[in-house]
């Protein structure tokens, strides 16, 4: 989820006071450790046996919660820490990663939509490293929107919704696509001016 964190100088000098070891960060582990348990669900249900392709959609869908949760609470309660600010973002396209790829070696999803999603979420990540010492890009609306985009469409695939409703995740992952290229750009020309004021 690309969350907005306090600016570096308020950031650097609260994380050093915050513990590592926080409710913040414990939901951000919990949500890596989710994310060999959620791949072994679908492979064990081969996107065939309904009732482990339900088990694994609520897994992920537990995950992506956790994503919302723990940033939440980090800036609600000033539990920002270095390890929350590298680690969050990591699982985050981990765990969206990992279904991508999923679903489309089960040929429930075309390769090039999980190519193009993972390159502007890897590319996204390196930015946000690549312009952090200058200041942090705020999420906006529509970084929101992916998100929620993403996270709709990959749990209609998942679940074993009835064959009269399948087309309906086409439309919700074209929609994330579509919002996904565009705050992708977005994301890329608001790193251009930051890095441009800072110089």
């Amino acid at each position: 989820m690309e969350t907005t964190s306090p600016p570096p100088s308020s950031s650097s000098s609260v994380a050093g006071r915050v513990p590592l070891l926080n409710a913040a960060n414990a939901l951000t582990a919990l949500r890596m450790v989710l994310i060999p348990v959620f791949a072994a669900l679908v492979i064990a249900s081969g996107m065939t046996h309904s009732s482990t392709r339900i088990a694994a959609c609520v897994i992920f869908a537990i995950a992506s919660a956790t994503d919302l949760v723990d940033g939440w609470i980090a800036r609600r309660f000033g539990l920002v820490t270095a390890f929350g600010k590298v680690a969050d973002p990591i699982a985050d396209k981990a765990l969206t990663g990992t279904a991508l790829v999923l679903l489309s070696w089960y040929d429930q999803l075309p390769w090039w939509v999980t190519t193009l999603i993972l390159v502007r979420e890897i590319g996204v990540t390196l930015i946000r490293f690549w312009v952090i010492r200058y200041g942090v890009i705020a999420a906006s609306r529509g970084g929101k929107l992916k998100t929620a985009l993403q996270i709709l469409a990959i749990v209609w695939y998942l679940w074993p919704v009835p064959a009269a409703l399948v087309g309906v995740g086409t439309w919700i992952m074209g929609a994330a696509v579509l919002v996904t290229v565009l705050t992708g750009l977005d994301y890329v020309l608001r790193a251009l001016r930051l890095r441009g004021r800072a110089t």
